[in-house]
């Protein structure tokens, strides 16, 4: 690789969450437990909504995909995280740190827009229930969904075109647990000012203006809301408002550390906590696991299963 060559360092110290050994054993037990319920969860309500057709509609539809991306969120640095816990040495070669700036920037690019696309989804259902057939169609959901990898994929790009030709020649030591593009491109041996006010006019600001536009939109989505009585409006509302307080979760550390990156808080390691490892754990649950529909139709899932390994499952008797 010839970004590499170009550069003298190899790998990457992370100095991780906690020096403890103590607090170490805890977080491990922790994160292992998040991280295998945040697959298993995901990966549940991904099947549950490919097998139910009840549930081929453009709302589950878009949520499917938050699961996927969810599970692709919570697997590209935790696992490496939880393994370190009981590593003397956490180092991660440089081809593995770009990897992992990569495939950030991508999942939460990702979620961003499809994140944007599931308000939009929800502003059509609620104020304009009679054009959402003909509004949210099958092809829009498909182009929602690639619009979304489409810009995550340009967004990571964007952000390593750069970084990845910086010098690194000296300083290797990164306070994380994973590679974070602020914190690594300040271990390069130019002056990273210019990069820095591009990354924070493409990470930062995007972060807030879709912040700001998804809080516009359900703020008009409740207002609509609150001119009803029915049990559907409030059913609507409380599905609003879960939403809401998700993408506060992944919105809130993603503008503290992009429109700040070069300032080094200790919070900013708890922030990052909830973005990659937090709110993937919770969409299944805020998301979906709410809703009356998806927990009938997994409940019914995992009884079709049940049923299906008791009939196969052989039967001797004692002569």
């Amino acid at each position: 690789m010839e970004a590499v060559n170009h550069s003298r360092v190899s790998e990457f110290v992370l100095l991780g969450l906690t020096d403890s050994p103590q607090l170490q054993i805890f977080l491990f037990v922790m994160f292992s437990v998040f991280c295998l319920m945040t697959m298993l969860g995901n990966c549940l309500i991904l099947l549950t909504v490919l097998s139910t057709p009840h549930l081929h509609s453009p709302m589950y539809f878009l949520l499917s995909n938050l699961s996927l991306i969810d599970m692709c969120l919570s697997s590209f640095a935790t696992p490496k995280m939880i393994m370190d816990f009981f590593a003397q040495h956490k180092t991660i070669s440089f081809e593995g740190c770009i990897s992992q700036i990569f495939f950030l920037h991508l999942f939460t690019g990702t979620e961003i827009v499809l994140l944007i696309s599931m308000s939009f989804d929800r502003y059509i259902a609620i104020c304009k229930p009679l054009h959402y057939s003909s509004i949210m169609s099958q092809r829009v959901c498909v182009g929602l969904v690639a619009t979304s990898w489409t810009v995550g994929f340009l967004h990571t790009m964007s952000q390593l075109a750069f970084t990845l030709y910086l010098p690194f020649c000296g300083p290797n030591v990164v306070d994380s647990f994973f590679c974070d593009l602020p914190l690594v491109i300040q271990l390069a041996c130019i002056d990273i000012y210019v990069l820095g006010i591009f990354m924070i006019s493409t990470s930062g600001v995007i972060a807030l203006v879709s912040f700001l536009f998804l809080l516009t939109s359900y703020i008009t989505v409740l207002v609509t809301i609150k001119d009803h009585s029915s049990t559907g409006s409030t059913k609507a509302f409380s599905t609003c408002t879960a939403h809401f307080i998700v993408v506060l979760m992944f919105f809130g550390p993603c503008i503290f550390i992009y429109v700040w990156p070069f300032t080094d808080f200790l919070v900013d390691k708890v922030l990052s906590v909830f973005y990659t490892i937090f709110t993937p754990f919770l969409n299944p649950l805020i998301y979906t696991l709410r809703n009356q529909e998806v927990k009938t139709a997994v409940k019914k899932k995992l009884s079709n299963q049940y049923l299906n390994l008791g009939k196969t499952t052989p039967i001797y008797s004692v002569q």
